[in-house]
């Protein structure tokens, strides 16, 4: 067990997936032991949305995002869309994700992704809500449709260069890592990471994917965020404490707009 002086927000979960909700007490207990003070819950759909606000209502402290990703835009109809905008509407929404574009599967044409991706992007352009960017071997595209919109938000478990995170967070972005950061073979991650502005960054699990190492391999959960926290305090040489709280209020900048 961990000893932390210092609280940390885990800026995008996915602990309402079936794999994690099914063992959810033991989840949320063991993110409580690790120092997890707040959790970002990323819902892919509205039973995961009813999952959250269970939590929620349980007492937990956790904020909810709801989006269409882009490898399931076609499970979504007119009147999944208007759901959306109700729960946007209603405030019920801290941020609109994960959406984006992934040329990685071709589960939906890119043409379809694109459709899907804008009719979010102006959604949470309308109710002042941040996004939260699913990138994958789309860099180009996605980077041309975010410049062409008023959102600022999260590019989630960020591997890209940094030429292209100081275009993003010109245009109001916050650059999150996630276990990958701690990967032998993370790409360049780790210099990119050193060299951008210390409050634009944030750090995620992605649980149940991702795991950090050394638990590469295993499943993810938010109890896990101790080792890319630790991981980026190394990269940037700075206190836990002193990191921890930038963190906290990078987190709270964007979502609770504090600062």
């Amino acid at each position: 067990m961990r000893d932390f002086m210092y609280g940390l927000t885990d800026t995008h979960c996915h602990i309402t997936d079936e794999r994690l909700f099914s063992r959810i007490d033991e989840i949320m207990e063991n993110a409580k032991v690790a120092g997890v003070v707040r959790m970002l819950v990323v819902c892919v759909g509205f039973e995961e949305y009813e999952r959250a606000e269970q939590l929620r209502e349980k007492g937990y402290s956790l904020d909810i995002a709801l989006g269409f990703h882009p490898c399931d835009l076609y499970k979504f109809n007119e009147a999944d869309y208007r759901h959306l905008e109700e729960l946007a509407a209603c405030k019920k929404l801290i941020a609109i994700g994960e959406i984006g574009l992934d040329y990685h599967w071709d589960d939906v044409a890119v043409k379809d992704q694109k459709i899907g991706f804008i009719r979010q992007l102006k959604l949470a352009e309308k109710y002042h809500l941040p996004v939260l960017i699913h990138m994958r071997e789309a860099t180009k595209d996605t980077v041309e449709i975010l410049l062409q919109h008023s959102c600022v938000g999260v590019m989630h478990c960020y591997s890209g260069s940094y030429e292209t995170a100081e275009i993003l967070i010109r245009h109001g972005y916050y650059i999150s890592y996630g276990g990958p950061l701690t990967f032998k073979n993370s790409r360049g991650a780790p210099q990119v990471a050193a060299k951008l502005p210390i409050e634009r960054l944030l750090i995620e699990t992605d649980c149940p994917y991702l795991t950090p190492h050394p638990f590469r391999g295993k499943e993810n959960e938010p109890k896990y965020i101790s080792y890319t926290f630790e991981k980026l305090c190394e990269i940037r040489d700075m206190e836990k404490e002193v990191l921890a709280e930038q963190l906290e209020q990078n987190y709270r900048r964007l979502f609770y707009q504090e600062g």
